[in-house]
């Protein structure tokens, strides 16, 4: 039997959420809260915490997979975790459930993108905390590592109820306030000494 995937974030910003400046040019992440999933020499992947899907309810997303939900079935969001395969499902969760599949973030969170998940949810043995998305943020070799550079991202440590509470609309407010700064003070302007 295969372990999960567990990922080494030595150095990187795995497990970490990158929070949009103020001034962030590309819509898609303008106030973006993204949960950093990896985060290596050849690229970094995360999900955009804050946005919810509201083109599909979960109960329609089952319907089309002919996944037939229990009355232990957790009525859970969808949320919008980025512009690539936004066609594709990731689930972000606590580490209860774990399969072969599911990457290992962190000894919190964990990320399994396979329908396996979806059906335990809709069974009700699901993962006690999680998070659904439809697509993702990708980051190719070194390209957040020159955003951070630029100041378009600050990071700071996840926590659960960041990541997995239900009131999405202050996320970004709220991820700020856990760095001790008033976002009105923020600058787009690199500092170098």
């Amino acid at each position: 039997m295969m372990m999960p995937h567990t990922l080494q974030s030595v150095g990187y910003l795995a497990g970490q959420m990158l929070i949009a400046m103020p001034q962030m040019q590309d819509a898609r992440f303008s106030r973006a809260v993204v949960y950093l999933c990896a985060h290596s020499a050849e690229g970094a992947m995360g999900l955009v915490i804050n946005r919810l899907f509201n083109a599909l309810s979960f109960p329609d997303l089952l319907e089309q997979l002919n996944i037939e939900p229990t009355p232990l079935c957790d009525p859970i969001r969808i949320h919008f975790g980025g512009p690539v395969e936004a066609g594709r499902g990731f689930v972000l969760h606590s580490t209860d459930y774990v399969q072969d599949t599911t990457l290992l973030v962190d000894d919190q969170v964990a990320l399994t993108a396979t329908v396996d998940v979806l059906k335990a949810i809709a069974e009700g043995y699901g993962p006690k905390q999680c998070l659904l998305a439809l697509g993702y943020a990708g980051w190719g070799a070194g390209q957040l590592d020159q955003e951070i550079r630029k100041n378009a991202w600050l990071n700071a440590p996840a926590d659960e109820e960041l990541l997995f509470g239900l009131e999405v609309e202050h996320k970004w407010e709220r991820a700020i306030a856990k760095l001790g700064v008033d976002f009105s003070m923020l600058s787009g302007e690199a500092g170098h000494a």
